[in-house]
């Protein structure tokens, strides 16, 4: 009983610590799942992050290769990422498409990635790497640390049939092949 009241305590904490000053309610719900979702990133619940995602994602990515791939990125004893912060940039209006609705959400995670295991010819492909992904201006190096510090631009989709209950699936222009099997055009076409 201690367990679940302490795990419910610190679920409230951290989903408070998150949370961002809003004008509106309607997007209260999305942000609260966003956040819901970063955070079981950054604690390393990796299956309840599976279960933040759009379900008909997995139509075309099998969330058992979505699971492996998070397992490798957030359990990798080579690079140790953490997840340190997240700031809101936007919250889109949600749009209602074929009795759905859909709300594009871009925010920064703010990461760590500690490669200080790494060989210096590895640490350089990994800084081409996150250049690549997030920007040269979005990362720096620690030598000292051997660590990166990481300001991550993230969009999602929150996508809900009833404005209460909202699951995400990456807005990534890498992703969009995939996610045209899975997103009405009307919103394939904002990306």
């Amino acid at each position: 009983m201690k367990n679940k009241i302490f795990s419910f305590a610190l679920v409230i904490f951290f989903a408070l610590g998150f949370a961002q000053n809003t004008t509106g309610t309607e997007d209260q719900p999305i942000r609260k799942s966003v956040v819901f979702f970063a955070n079981t990133i950054k604690y390393k619940q990796l299956d309840k992050t599976i279960d933040c995602i759009y379900p008909k994602y997995f139509t075309v990515f099998p969330k058992e290769q979505m699971t492996q791939i998070l397992n490798m990125t957030y359990n990798n004893p080579f690079v140790k990422i953490d997840v340190k912060d997240m700031k809101f940039v936007s919250v889109g209006k949600p749009e209602l498409v074929d009795g759905e609705y859909f709300s594009l959400v871009s925010y920064f995670l703010k990461m760590r990635a500690d490669v200080s295991s790494m060989n210096d010819d590895m640490k350089k492909n990994i800084s081409k790497m996150l250049s690549s992904k997030y920007g040269k201006n979005n990362i720096e190096y620690n030598a000292k640390e051997g660590a990166y510090t990481i300001n991550a631009p993230m969009s999602v989709y929150a996508i809900s049939k009833d404005k209460k209950t909202w699951k995400v699936v990456y807005a990534e222009k890498e992703l969009k092949s995939q996610l045209t099997k899975v997103l009405p055009k009307k919103i394939l076409d904002k990306m």
